[in-house]
């Protein structure tokens, strides 16, 4: 049987029953439609190896639950009647993303199923040191969610989220100590609020999914989201790394270094955070006049990066955030700080890099990852 290209990602972990098989093959279906593009239905046969009988079937099934369209003949010249084309109803069904981790605003987009955006809207809240956190926080995100389910022009597929913090199974916000929230049932509270699937993950996860699917990240890669606070997302051998306790690239309350530092939100004093969030940066930077607090923040996410690039064998370190903090000599830092550090292999080349879109990319990988929940695409 011929794999079709990036299905690996939507294979099973677990023995599958007959109903779970034609699951899967569902999704597969849409997922070679999703890289692809339109095909005809003995084209998507080859490609999943398949009978044209079985495919008929499945196409048939998620055209009539609206995940798919027909688009008329194919322009491909070929003996007989010409293929009708096939592909996801890629503008037919929306998709509504929520970042909540980027400094002083709220944010919330309605996307179509290709990470366009066609709606925004955000909301303003007060910095760290004003009054706008915990149950405050949570209002404000139902009142801009709300406005964004108000704003769709076409069905809703769900509601994808990416906060800060550690996020557990039911979409339960267990932290996020720079909004003042532990144990939030969030998925609920957006659920029962609008009606519709919600998806709750890391901010950093969604970004790098968003980095992944919609931009050119590849197999093995490491995202540092800077904002409000300070996360990863990890994707290795082309999966997302989740961790025994769903906290899995939550460097940002790391201590780094032996020599004190500011106390953080969570308590501790030096964490990670307390050098390199998008706040603490903007402070230092306007206390200092000159780029030292770049390059020192660049340096000490460095050292914190290096073991994990080592363990993990990673090919790419991808800074997300405010252009004007990252790209510079916070970058140049972070890769100066990896290359004295790790054993140099020529063969094993490592790039750091900012990603594309920043300022957008919570918004886009929290709209991926309403498609890995609802259709399997990812």
């Amino acid at each position: 049987m011929t794999t079709p290209p990036r299905a690996r990602r939507a294979s099973p972990r677990t023995v599958m029953l007959p109903t779970h098989g034609r699951r899967h093959n569902l999704s597969l279906a849409l997922q070679v439609l999703y890289t692809s593009g339109p095909m005809s239905r003995a084209d998507l046969a080859r490609r999943l190896g398949i009978s044209k009988v079985t495919v008929s079937d499945l196409v048939a099934e998620v055209i009539e639950s609206g995940h798919a369209v027909e688009l008329g003949p194919s322009e491909q010249v070929r003996p007989g009647k010409p293929a009708t084309l096939v592909d996801v109803n890629r503008t037919g069904l929306q998709a509504i993303g929520v970042d909540l981790a980027a400094h002083e605003v709220l944010r919330a987009a309605v996307l179509d199923l290709d990470g366009n955006i066609l709606v925004r809207a955000e909301r303003r809240i007060a910095d760290e040191t004003g009054e706008d956190t915990g149950e405050a926080i949570v209002a404000i995100v139902l009142e801009l969610v709300q406005e964004m389910v108000a704003a769709a022009t076409a069905p809703i597929l769900g509601i994808g989220v990416g906060t800060p913090g550690i996020i557990v199974a039911g979409g339960v916000v267990d932290t996020a100590p720079n909004l003042g929230w532990r144990d939030v049932p969030l998925r609920d509270l957006i659920a029962d609020a609008t009606g519709l699937p919600v998806f709750v993950v890391n901010d950093a996860d969604a970004a790098v999914h968003a980095d992944y699917t919609l931009g050119d990240g590849g197999d093995d890669v490491v995202l540092v989201k800077i904002g409000r606070g300070v996360g990863c997302g990890l994707i290795v051998g082309g999966q997302r790394v989740r961790g025994a306790h769903f906290a899995a690239g939550e460097i940002g309350h790391v201590t780094v270094g032996t020599d004190g530092g500011a106390v953080c939100r969570c308590g501790k004093t030096g964490c990670l955070e307390t050098w390199v969030s998008a706040p603490r940066l903007e402070q230092a930077l306007a206390a200092s006049g000159d780029d030292a607090p770049l390059r020192e923040a660049g340096e000490r996410l460095g050292i914190a990066l290096a073991p994990v690039v080592a363990v993990l064998d990673l090919a790419e370190v991808v800074l997300s955030g405010p252009g004007h903090l990252l790209d510079g000599p916070l970058r140049d830092s972070v890769e100066q700080t990896l290359h004295d550090r790790l054993l140099a292999r020529p063969e094993a080349e490592l790039t750091v890099r900012i990603a594309h879109d920043s300022d957008d990319i919570v918004l886009r990988g929290a709209a991926v990852l309403v498609l890995w929940d609802q259709l399997g695409v990812a």
